[in-house]
């Protein structure tokens, strides 16, 4: 089928490639010239495991174009994909102006008949103002050309998204259309092929979906770190709790990770929205309030921790240390730093008047990017290096490079033999036998910090 997508971020590259790579004809356009004129070169924007070899060979291939001419890519397009940036107005509302604006575009040049897919994230009845939309531009131009606009939100997790995208879980089509369903059959169908994995629902159902699903995921990341604080403070080891809850199928294994809180272009734009879209409708959404709130206090525990073990009353806690930090990432496999809780840890170690020596595999650049040159700050081209001269580590982004250290290399190189583990990758006896003293996320040493701190 020949598809055009408007949008060459995340969810537009990624699912414009995939659709390529199974044999459509992708036309993907943006109105960064710069970008798209990278793209052509196979400069690929963005990190994603998998991804730029994918978008080279069907570029070579003739399959995947890109493009800044909306005219064209809408006379390309059977099915034309919005997958453009919703972000968070100042009220926590999603951003509709770039999605609408696609939708006039599409409206304005539109010739023959279309199926419209809402692929970006959007609040509940979106899908009714895109046709509203699409409709008064081709009343505008006193044409009438059949359309249908469909609601297919993405599944894409940061890290895995290719895999994501070519074996999905499942297909959620929100359609009001027999025929609309039909077209997203055939171009699913190359996905489709072991079993069934259609959910056909009604469009409004789709779009609450998407949201419903980011914020389950993130309810269960912010209860887990409600329990974690709750383990520090009665003396228990929040890794045995995750286990003995885990182990119960009701609740199952995923997503009850404890650490220094979620961050990244969705979860916390999405729970905003979506309680947002409650409040307009006269709900109060106290549970997803108290989500984003856990979430908010718990990207500042890591220096909760590290003020503990530095405030000894006789100095200035850590003025003048020097933290090496392991991710700046929101997360492994991407390098994405949006929300990223290393930017709270960062910022109030800077407050505190502590350098900073951080490494990430491959978030450097956006690093430089978010906080240019600065004194206080000194981004090393590995772990060990960022290790040179500091007192303590912070571990931010749960890399597999840095899941198993050598602690007594560790001990040697930290002027302070201090570790702030934020993702609970290290076993507190183990560092601890090394002479480490270990500070995980309800475990190790927090237990006692917290239990001398309120006692």
């Amino acid at each position: 089928m020949r598809v055009s997508i408007f949008g060459t971020g995340y969810v537009g590259l990624v699912t414009g490639t995939c659709l390529a790579e199974v044999g459509h004809e992708v036309v993907c356009v943006d109105v960064d010239a710069a970008k798209v004129a990278g793209l052509e070169r196979g400069i690929v924007p963005i990190y994603e495991p998998g991804l730029a070899p994918m978008v080279k060979s069907n570029h070579a291939a003739g399959r995947l174009r890109f493009s800044t001419d909306a005219a064209a890519a809408v006379a390309h397009g059977e099915v034309v994909f919005i997958a453009v940036g919703t972000p968070p107005d100042e009220d926590g509302s999603a951003d509709l102006r770039y999605v609408l604006a696609v939708a006039r575009s599409i409206g304005a040049h539109l010739e023959r008949p279309a199926v419209v897919v809402d692929k970006s994230t959007v609040p509940v009845g979106t899908a009714d103002r895109v046709r509203a939309a699409i409709a008064a531009e081709l009343q505008a131009r006193q044409v009438e050309v059949g359309f249908e606009v469909v609601s297919n939100p993405e599944f894409l997790k940061e890290g895995d998204a290719v895999a994501d995208c070519m074996r999905p879980d499942r297909i959620v089509i929100g359609a009001d259309s027999a025929a609309a369903v039909a077209a997203m059959r055939r171009l699913y169908a190359p996905f489709n092929r072991n079993h069934d994995r259609f959910v056909v629902m009604d469009v409004r159902s789709a779009e609450l979906t998407k949201y419903a699903a980011n914020a389950m995921l993130a309810t269960k990341i912010s209860f887990m770190n409600e329990i974690a604080n709750i383990a520090e403070r009665v003396g228990a080891d929040v890794e045995a709790v995750r286990k003995g809850i885990g182990s119960d199928p009701r609740i199952g294994w995923h997503f009850i990770y404890p650490g220094a809180g979620y961050g990244g272009s969705c979860f916390p734009k999405d729970v905003q929205a979506l309680a947002r879209t409650a409040r307009q409708h006269g709900y109060p959404a106290q549970l997803l309030d108290a989500v984003e709130a856990v979430n908010d206090r718990q990207k500042g525990h890591l220096f909760e921790l590290v003020q503990h073990h530095y405030d000894r009353g006789e100095d200035e806690g850590v003025r003048g240390k020097v933290f090496a930090v392991w991710g700046l990432a929101f997360k492994p496999n991407t390098d994405d730093m949006r929300e990223a809780s290393s930017r709270r840890l960062l910022a109030q170690l800077w407050e505190g008047g502590a350098t900073v020596r951080a490494y990430d595999p491959e978030a450097l650049d956006e690093a430089r990017r978010i906080f240019g040159a600065r004194d206080d700050l000194v981004l090393c081209d590995s772990a060990q290096a960022a290790l040179e001269g500091a007192d303590a580590l912070a571990v931010v982004t749960e890399w597999k490079e840095f899941r198993s250290p050598d602690f007594a290399r560790l001990h040697a190189a930290l002027g302070d033999a201090v570790v702030f583990d934020g993702r609970n990758l290290y076993e507190p006896a183990e560092a601890e036998a090394a002479g480490l003293a270990y500070y995980g996320i309800g475990r190790g040493r927090s237990l006692r910090a917290t239990a001398e701190h309120t006692g």
